[in-house]
């Protein structure tokens, strides 16, 4: 697995900041008081999500006056339903081979 891969994985590990990207998934650029708004937790907690999922090319952060706004980065998701694509497509492979061997063991027997 790739760096960022792992680093996307690791950021989307967490309930809360999975909804937080769901909030973020129609595209629009929120506050921290907005993303804070529809959950039980504080503005300093929704904060400290953001600081994972920043990091890791998930959401990017806009100063507009004096305020930051986030955004998702849908393209890092992309990347990363790319790779476990990519993985699904060797465990398929893997699996026909598997039923293959097994198919030519019952006939032998």
């Amino acid at each position: 697995m790739l760096q960022t891969e792992s680093n996307v994985f690791a950021a989307l590990g967490g309930e809360t900041r999975l909804n937080l990207i769901t909030l973020l998934s129609d595209g629009a650029e929120r506050r921290i008081t907005e993303l804070a708004a529809p959950t039980s937790i504080s503005r300093q907690a929704v904060s400290m999500h953001l600081k994972v999922l920043e990091p890791a090319g998930l959401v990017a952060a806009q100063r507009v006056g004096r305020e930051t706004r986030y955004g998702l980065k849908p393209e890092t998701l992309s990347d990363a339903q790319s790779y476990l694509a990519a993985l699904s497509a060797q465990w398929d492979r893997a699996l026909m081979r598997l039923q293959a061997h097994v198919e030519d063991n019952t006939k032998e027997g």
